[in-house]
Formats: C-alpha cells, sequence, structure tokens
C-alpha cells in the first residue's frame, strides 16, 4: 500500500522540518521522514548542544575572573556532569518543541529509514519514498513534491577513525563524560575553534594543527590574526601550515602521538585525545538516488539555483548540496525550495549573503566577501575599522578584544562584507544582513541611530569609518 501526499520531505532537521512547515502553510498535505530524531544534527549533536558546552565553558572561565569585577567567589569548581545534563535538558526541551510544531502544523512524521524509488505501479516516476519503520513495518509515501534534507556527517581521515575513546569526531567529543588533560584538534576551522575555545575554557590544554597557513582560512585574513592571537594569549597552541601523516597516529600509556610536517620537517605532537575536525561530509550517497536522474557527486546532490535536481519534482537542500553547511542557510533554503516547487515566486538565497557565525570566544561572525575576495572579482575597494576598545559598552563587559571590519566598493559605495570578532557579534551580524537586503550603503547603516552604550555602536562606527566619518575612532 502507499500513502500519497503533496510534499514528501526526506530529512528531519532544521532544512527539513521548515520545509516540512512552509508547505503545510500552503495548505498542502505533508508527510516527513527522519531515520533518527527530529531536529537533526544541528538540534542532537551540532548546534544546539554544542552551544551549551560552550556557554558553560564562558561562565566557568568568567567565574574565575569574577574578582576583576569586585566580585569574589572563592574557589570555582566544575561539575561537567551537570554541564552535560544542562546540556541534555535544553536539546530535550527543543527537541519537544518540534514535534509541537509538527503536530500544529498537522504533518504525518514518520521515524524510520526512507530510501528514494523508482517508477513502480504506486507512481509512475521516481521519487517516492519507502520507509522502513522502528517497527520493522514498511511504508510507501508518493508525493507529488519531494524535498530531500538528509544532512550531513563528521568528515574522517583515512588512518584516523574515530574509535570513541582516543580519537573522536564532533559527535563523541559531545557526548564525553570526563574531560581530558590534553587534546590534539586537527583542523582549525569553525569546528576546530569552537572546540578548541571551549576546552581550553574548561581547562584543558589544547594545540590545533591546520592544513592552511591560518585558522578560519575561509574567513578575512585580518579575523584570522586576531583570533590566532588571541588563542595564544589564552594558551592554545596553533600550528599552522601542518600536514598531520595519518600513518604515524599512535597509541600511547595514557594518550596518543602522531607527527606532522611543518615547515618541511616532521614534528611530533601528544595528547591524551585527538579530536578530527576537518568539516563535514553530504549525506547523498545511500538515499536511493540511483533510481532517479538525480546527480550526485562525492555525497553532494546537484542543483540548479532553486534547489531542483535534474527531476523537476525532486528539491535538495542544506548540507546535503554542500555550499554553506549552516542551520540557518538550510531554513532559508527549504522556503525557496517549496515556493519554487508549489508554483511561487521564490527568491532563493545568495550564498555570500548567508551570515557565518563562529561561537567561540571572541566570537566571529561575518558575510559577504572578505577583503581578498573583493579584490579577487575586481572590486576596488576601501575599508572601515573600529574597535571595540574603544567601546564604552565593551569596556563595561570587560570584552575589549576584536572590531568590526567593512568592505565596500569605491566606486559605487556598495556594501560587499562585513566581519567581526568580538563579543556578541554573532548577534549583530544581522544588521549586516539586513543592511544587504536593503539594498543599504555603508554611511546609511552608520546614520542610522545606534543606542549608547551598546555594542551595537562598534557596526555603525565602522560603516561610517569606510568615508573616514567615524566619530569616536
Amino acid at each position: 500500500m502507499s500513502k500519497q501526499y503533496d510534499v514528501v520531505v526526506l530529512g528531519g532537521g532544521p532544512g527539513g522540518y521548515t520545509a516540512a512547515i512552509r508547505a503545510a502553510q500552503l495548505g498542502r498535505t505533508v508527510a516527513l521522514v527522519e531515520k533518527d530524531k527530529l531536529g537533526g544534527t544541528c538540534l542532537h549533536r551540532g548546534c544546539i548542544p554544542s552551544k551549551a558546552l560552550l556557554r558553560s565553558a564562558e561562565v566557568y572561565a568568567l567565574a574565575r575572573t569574577s574578582a576583576g569585577f569586585g566580585v569574589e567567589t572563592g574557589g570555582v569548581t566544575l561539575d561537567f556532569g551537570k554541564v552535560q545534563a544542562r546540556k541534555r535538558q535544553i536539546v530535550e526541551q527543543l527537541h519537544k518543541g518540534v514535534q509541537s510544531l509538527m503536530k500544529k502544523n498537522k504533518i504525518d512524521v514518520y521515524i524510520g529509514s526512507g530510501r528514494v524509488t523508482g517508477p513502480s505501479i504506486f507512481s509512475p516516476r521516481s521519487g517516492a519514498v519507502a520507509v522502513e519503520l522502528a517497527s520493522g513495518e514498511a511504508e510507501l509515501l508518493v508525493g507529488d513534491r519531494l524535498i530531500i534534507a538528509a544532512g550531513s556527517r563528521p568528515r574522517l581521515l583515512p588512518g584516523l577513525e574515530a574509535d570513541g575513546e582516543y580519537v573522536l569526531t564532533s559527535d563523541e567529543a559531545l557526548e564525553m563524560e570526563e574531560l581530558p588533560k590534553s587534546i590534539l584538534i586537527i583542523g582549525g576551522g569553525v569546528i576546530g575553534v569552537e572546540w578548541a575555545s571551549m576546552l581550553n575554557d574548561f581547562g584543558v590544554g589544547v594545540t590545533i594543527l591546520e592544513y592552511e597557513n591560518r585558522l578560519l582560512p575561509q574567513e578575512d585574513k585580518d579575523l584570522s590574526r586576531e583570533l590566532e592571537r588571541l588563542f595564544r594569549k589564552r594558551g592554545i597552541k596553533a600550528v599552522t601550515g601542518a600536514k598531520v601523516i595519518p600513518e604515524t597516529v599512535a597509541a600511547e600509556s595514557g594518550g596518543m602521538t602522531l607527527e606532522a610536517e611543518v615547515g618541511g620537517k616532521r614534528e611530533t605532537f601528544r595528547a591524551e585525545k585527538v579530536l578530527v575536525a576537518v568539516g563535514r561530509v553530504p549525506n547523498g550517497d545511500g538515499l536511493g538516488l540511483e533510481n532517479t536522474n538525480v546527480q550526485v557527486e562525492r555525497g553532494a546532490i546537484r542543483v540548479n539555483a532553486h534547489f531542483q535536481t535534474k527531476e523537476p519534482h525532486i528539491y535538495a537542500i542544506g548540507d546535503v548540496i554542500g555550499g554553506p553547511q549552516l542551520a540557518h542557510a538550510a531554513s532559508s533554503q527549504a522556503i525557496a525550495a517549496v515556493e519554487h516547487a508549489l508554483g511561487l515566486d521564490a527568491e532563493p538565497p545568495v550564498p555570500e549573503w548567508i551570515p557565518r557565525c563562529i561561537y567561540s570566544r571572541p566570537e566571529v561572525a561575518a558575510i559577504g566577501l572578505s577583503e581578498t575576495s573583493a579584490k579577487e572579482r575586481g572590486h576596488d575597494v576601501k575599508t572601515g575599522t573600529f574597535s571595540f576598545k574603544a567601546l564604552g559598552k565593551a569596556l563595561v563587559l570587560g570584552e575589549t578584544d576584536g572590531f568590526v571590519k567593512v568592505v565596500a566598493d569605491k566606486r559605487t559605495g556598495d556594501l560587499l562584507g562585513v566581519h567581526m570578532i568580538g563579543p556578541h557579534v554573532t548577534d549583530m551580524i544581522g544588521e549586516a544582513a539586513l543592511a544587504r537586503l536593503l539594498d543599504a550603503v555603508p554611511w546609511e547603516v552608520g546614520r542610522a541611530i545606534h543606542p549608547h552604550p551598546t555594542l551595537s555602536e562598534a557596526l555603525a562606527e565602522a560603516m561610517l569609518a569606510v568615508d573616514g566619518r567615524a566619530v569616536n575612532g
């Protein structure tokens, strides 16, 4: 037997459940298939649990330095069991919230493993989803439209496969019952930087090994330099230009040892555990797409500007298509894909104008082009920078490291990019996204009245600094 729907969604992460909700809002019947738990990787093994741990780490670090605020706390201790319990409570609360949203929008949820089928007597075209339920029973879901939001998984390095004890990915690290005394983090991108910051705040000795010549190699060079400086100040060792040699990895008493080629020489590194943080792999393989005309390359499903595959009724969004692997990217893509699939005039998000946020200490946030990228695209650029050291609210918070940098086109004045490192910048980058949506130029953002004292004044001053008009810089 088969069940008929207007829209079937494969994957229940932020992209998948947003797609399901938007289709339901538009009056369609919707089925959502999720093999694990609603909320996907972001809620259960990514964004939310990692940020819960980061927050506990920040509070612990603040408590240890509270005397500088005139607050004497006595001995400060860390109960990592309670840290993990708080993380689980937050995840469970949000999980219940997603479940409630499915009921509210009358979306049929199938918890099981789904595979896309080819043409059959139940559906004359490919794209039905065969679901193997946890009970062992099977369902065939036939939809007029199929949205694939299958997500991604941690990328592994040959010879450094996770064993859950000595070699970890972020999945295993999130479930640690005890903190190690030291850790080697392979990869200095978003995931590696966040874990380095967190574990350092928890008192773990951290060494980062990054293959490229700087941390956060995809971001503006000025952000990278400032983050590396501040990490060194905190005692985090960042070794860049480091090529790890997997065959040298060995377990020894109390930990792991490995070698990396740095500057043409081999160096040996030791730590209690190794965290492999070299990105994530799209989950496009193993979905049955060989039964369709959908193209998959190295796990990533190929789509057009509207997230449509070679099968016009099949769409794909989120991590599974590669590109920005961000929950909010998947959600925005979901809305655009569903609206296009259902015949509305949908404007897809532009990848470079999706905000990028890193929840280290200090935080990093960016949108648009870096100064180097803008020049490579032929722009004659002008920039404006404003330091948090000159900001009253930053001084009040005791967090004065970092700056805001704005990149603009010298001829047209157009805003090309905004790059921030400092306190709470992940909450501030949304204003830059709004500025881009409204096609505002820097001086217009700077002229908008920003309340004092707030951190948002840094963005306003940096925008004015593009034309040499910053008041406090």
